[in-house]
């Protein structure tokens, strides 16, 4: 069965919310690409799978940071600093979230890159592999419908243009493009899994 890499980006810094939405899409993507690849952890690794586990963890190494920073640096204190202090806890909670994520994901990440180098996984390495999975796709289920359902469309409701705008500066600055220009053309020049 093929895996599928990544989709086609639905938006571009003009909506930054649209795009932190698109992140989480990614971040599902990459996770169950994990976790069928994972199903097969006391097989030899062959070349689609390999490169499939290749390129998702390199996503959760170097392009899921990105979105944590693009929500911890520059969307959550703007609405704080909105005043909206009614929603201080549930910040707190999702950046308390983003550092139990990132634990997480440095044990997915030493796993497989030893059954990456050795081929293959001994039997209670890929239950910690499908386990510590399944605990991570149970958080980020939460994590994302809270900031989809509450968050973002707050933030929507609260930010001003100039803060959106800032936010999308900020965003772009991260993945060292500029907003500037043409927007969808840098975007389109961009690998899928690194938005």
């Amino acid at each position: 069965m093929p895996i599928i890499i990544g989709e086609a980006l639905g938006n571009d810094f003009r909506n930054p919310l649209g795009l932190l939405t698109d992140c989480h899409r990614r971040i599902e993507n990459f996770l169950s690409i994990l976790q069928k690849v994972a199903e097969s952890a006391n097989a030899v690794l062959d070349g689609e799978q390999r490169e499939a586990l290749s390129v998702s963890l390199r996503y959760f190494r170097e392009s899921a940071p990105k979105h944590t920073a693009d929500e911890e640096e520059s969307l959550f204190p703007r609405m704080l600093g909105r005043g909206q202090s009614d929603i201080a806890s549930v910040l707190a909670e999702l950046n308390a979230d983003h550092r139990s994520l990132d634990a997480r994901h440095e044990q997915i990440e030493e796993l497989c890159r030893g059954w990456l180098a050795n081929d293959c996984l001994r039997t209670e390495e890929a239950t910690r592999l499908s386990v510590t999975l399944a605990q991570v796709r149970e958080k980020y289920v939460r994590h994302i419908t809270i900031e989809e359902r509450d968050v973002f469309p707050l933030a929507g409701r609260i930010l001003r243009p100039e803060d959106l705008h800032s936010i999308a500066q900020e965003m772009a600055q991260r993945r060292g493009l500029s907003v500037e220009g043409d927007v969808i053309r840098t975007l389109a020049a961009m690998s899928k899994a690194e938005v």
